[in-house]
């Protein structure tokens, strides 16, 4: 069984009612997707919360108990849900529609025997494009080919550019999130006033204490809408721990915090 402590925190100047509850979540093509309303799976059945409800004064905040309670006869895997915090506004009698606002913190949970599974993840090919609109970015295809999902950022920096100009570091664009197996693009987006290059790029990918590095010579095309293929990427080796990653979210005056945690041998 595990016991983990939400705060809520309003930084709203009026009161709030606010509605707590765990949702059903996957993760599909490289981002986790939350299921609507309150759909309901597996891990969602394991989650009870001390508190479903909290009346909030302005700027207050509130605790509340999560207990995730693994059956013993759950199969081994991973599972994925949030705990959402939801505030709706309520009809009157000049407003018939009701609007839902909800913010969540991510929650993952592995089932099965032994330590923490491997966490590991490569770089494939760095490509250099520009969007529809003309802004030069790098795409990098990453696959995870550890046993836990990911939670990829970063930073990307170029070099060695024309005049040997240097630019970055820039982020890398979050939300990529992996499943054990699966692969996605990764993007950087960059300044629009870089010249075509050529560049070298050293692009840096971080997931908890995973970190992987790759390098490639690359020209970003003339064209809006166009791609081209760097030079000689380079793989960087792995930084291996236990993967330990904090989410923090906040939305509409409420914020949350917790830590993801796996289940080992009940």
């Amino acid at each position: 069984m595990i016991t983990r402590r939400l705060e809520i925190s309003s930084t709203s100047s009026a009161p709030l009612h606010v509605e707590v509850y765990p949702g059903a979540a996957t993760i599909e093509h490289g981002s986790m997707v939350f299921a609507p309303d309150r759909a309901t799976n597996e891990l969602t059945d394991w989650v009870k919360l001390d508190h479903t409800s909290l009346d909030l004064p302005p700027h207050g905040t509130a605790e509340v108990k999560a207990t995730i309670d693994v059956r013993p006869a759950a199969s081994s895997g991973e599972r994925y849900a949030i705990i959402w915090a939801q505030v709706a506004s309520r009809p009157d009698a000049t407003h018939t529609v009701t609007t839902v606002n909800r913010v969540g913190i991510r929650l993952y949970i592995d089932v099965g025997p032994g330590g923490e599974p491997p966490s590991d993840f490569q770089i494939g090919d760095l490509t250099a494009a520009r969007t529809k609109d003309g802004q030069p970015e790098i795409l990098a295809q990453v696959h995870n080919t550890g046993q836990r999902a990911l939670d990829l950022g970063g930073t990307l920096s170029l070099t060695d550019g024309p005049g040997s100009m240097s630019a970055g570091p820039f982020q890398v664009t979050r939300g990529t999130t992996l499943a054990p197996g699966d692969s996605a693009p990764v993007t950087v987006l960059l300044d629009p006033r870089l010249p075509d290059g050529p560049w070298t790029a050293h692009l840096t990918l971080v997931s908890g204490l995973v970190k992987r590095t790759a390098t490639a010579t690359l020209t970003f095309p003339a064209s809006p809408g166009s791609t081209s293929q760097g030079i000689l990427p380079q793989m960087g080796w792995p930084i291996l721990g236990p993967a330990a990653v904090i989410v923090a979210l906040g939305c509409l005056g409420l914020l949350f915090l917790a830590a993801r945690r796996r289940v080992g041998d009940r």
